[in-house]
């Protein structure tokens, strides 16, 4: 922020013309109300109020009173012969004695409205001990430039009077003659003094900072409350502050001369529109800082907050930016004028930008991620490094760098893998089918026991099950939570129940199946008949009795099957025992 005030200030310096340059708009940003440019008909600048002002006060300064004299309502012979002086005391009139606001001089050919007589306009006064004698222009028409404004005759008749009681009260006759010496538009001793006030008006506007802190150092201390430092977050943007206005107070008193003191003046506006816009920029962070933390401290993530700083501060910025192009001389009319149009053809060229804004704003007003998360994005994991305006930063398990847009996070599946409070463990097991049920039910206590016993499994969920047979494999499904939220715990712990499962499969004496086939090379035995007799005699009776089960068993029967199975079985450690 530093570097950034600098620059501005230091363009807003350069960028004031120099004397016998165009400054045509230079009271343009400040003239009230804001006026349209309109192009100058005239080539001296005098078609309106503000350019017959400034083009005399850069002729006058530049050396050329000839040039100068043409701003002047004289007759033509009168101007060849008493022009030249009569503007050069009018210069020093304007430099010594003019009061008046400059930055209200009108810029419209014909001239401010408030008036009421659109062929004169009072742009000043000089003060005088008999009473202030007008400064005034006169709108008239001139056969080469057509309508031009030029300084009244009626003005320009009290010139000499004044400059010659002007004459006895300069300072500069009592001073040596090196230092009165003109430099763009200043005396040598000017400019020394200018400079001179700089580490004066910094002093004065240190020594005011700490004397500001002083009352809230003692209500820090009464209310034994520490301190945040946040005042010395404040004080840069303060000590430009004061610093300047000090700086335009003593100078004051130099009497400078009036078009190098419109530039001055400039700057000074400039340098106090930095000051302000860095001072909003500097309490927005504290504000912003202060509700962020409050927002963590009741749970919440304050992301949401940290994007609202962002905003602001880029709204602050743009103001102040602004706000300096217009105070350098800049016309933003125009440009004020067509927001409506140019803000509905912004909204189609940056829907986009938009849609990610907003985008942005629901994602982190739903509190589903954070930065620090890592989550699940499609078929990408990662871990969420930054959530900007535009898009979201995401640093992937390859150390890469991905960026998603924060319009397609909105709608993007979004799986939060650190909110885990427990992990899921779901392997499927394949043992080979030469396995008989009682070595299965083994390995199915076993297992079944050794999840029980672990003591980062949770053990109300924990199960093992037969579930389904397979081409080449009986299956067992393994269904527990693992009692940790960090992968890499999760890792070690799946690792360890895996070999216990080994060992337990190579205890019962079954094996893991695999994709295999098996040729018994022996003689068909064929089908059992006695057995293939008896099922064939047992349907017969239901058919002689009307009793064949098909589609389904007589609802008699259905209910009279219901609970003749004991299960669990007898034999079982949570069945019932029959004895």
């Amino acid at each position: 922020m530093k570097k950034f005030a600098l620059v501005v200030f230091l363009f807003s310096i350069f960028v004031s013309p120099l004397p016998g340059q165009s400054v045509s708009s230079l009271l343009k940003a400040g003239s009230q109300p804001p006026e349209p440019a309109v192009a100058p008909a005239d080539p001296l600048g005098r078609d309106t109020p503000s350019g017959t002002v400034i083009g005399f006060l850069q002729a006058a300064q530049a050396g050329s009173y000839k040039g100068a004299a043409d701003y002047l309502q004289m007759s033509a012979a009168h101007r060849q012969s008493q022009g030249p002086e009569l503007a050069k005391a009018l210069k020093q009139l304007m430099d010594r004695a003019f009061v008046g606001n400059t930055r209200r001089i009108s810029t419209r050919p014909e001239g401010s409205l408030d008036t009421g007589d659109t062929d004169t306009q009072l742009i000043g006064v000089f003060p005088n001990g008999e009473g202030d004698v007008p400064v005034t222009l006169v709108h008239v028409t001139d056969p080469d430039a057509g309508k031009i404004w030029l300084f009244s005759s009626a003005t320009l008749s009290k010139v000499p009077e004044l400059y010659e009681g002007l004459q006895a009260q300069q300072m500069e006759s009592k001073l040596p003659p090196p230092l009165v010496k003109l430099f763009l538009g200043l005396h040598l001793w000017q400019w020394l003094a200018l400079l001179l006030e700089i580490p004066i008006a910094a002093a004065l506007g240190w020594a005011v900072v700490l004397f500001l802190a002083i009352p809230r150092s003692l209500w820090l201390k009464y209310r034994r409350k520490p301190n945040l430092q946040s005042y010395s977050q404040v004080s840069a943007p303060l000590l430009l502050f004061i610093g300047t206005l000090a700086h335009r107070a003593l100078t004051g008193y130099l009497g400078l001369p009036l078009l190098p003191r419109v530039y001055y003046y400039r700057t000074i506006r400039v340098a106090l529109a930095i000051a302000i816009f860095w001072l909003l920029l500097r309490i927005t962070a504290i504000v912003m800082q202060r509700l962020r933390g409050r927002s963590i401290g009741i749970g919440h993530t304050g992301t949401l907050i940290a994007l609202g700083e962002r905003l602001l501060k880029v709204v602050i910025v743009g103001a102040g930016i602004l706000a300096i192009l217009s105070t350098i001389g800049f016309n933003l009319t125009t440009v004020l004028a067509g927001l409506g149009i140019g803000g509905l053809a912004i909204a189609f060229a940056a829907q986009k930008t938009l849609e990610n804004l907003f985008g942005g704003v629901s994602v982190l007003a739903d509190e589903v991620l954070r930065v620090g998360d890592t989550c699940r994005f499609g078929d990408r994991i990662g871990t969420i490094e930054d959530i900007g305006l535009r898009s979201t930063r995401v640093r992937t398990n390859e150390r890469t760098v991905l960026a998603i847009p924060n319009g397609t996070l909105a709608n993007m599946n979004v799986e939060n893998l650190t909110r885990r409070e427990k992990m899921l463990f779901n392997p499927t097991l394949g043992v080979r089918y030469e396995t008989s049920p009682d070595q299965l039910r083994f390995l199915l206590a076993e297992v079944r026991r050794m999840m029980y016993e672990h003591p980062k499994i949770e053990t109300d969920t924990a199960r093992i099950r037969l579930v389904g047979f397979d081409n080449s494999a009986l299956n067992l499904e393994i269904f527990s939570y693992v009692l940790t939220s960090s992968f890499a715990e999760f890792a070690a712990i799946q690792e360890d129940l895996l070999l216990r499962i080994m060992e337990v499969v190579k205890e019962s004496g079954s094996d893991f199946a695999f994709p295999s086939r098996t040729l018994y090379m022996a003689q068909d035995g064929g089908l059992n008949k006695e057995r293939t007799g008896a099922a064939e005699q047992h349907v017969q009776h239901w058919r002689d009795q009307s009793q064949l089960p098909f589609p389904d068993f007589a609802p008699a029967d259905k209910s009279a099957f219901r609970g003749s199975i004991v299960y669990p079985e007898p034999e079982s450690a949570v069945g019932e025992n029959p004895k």
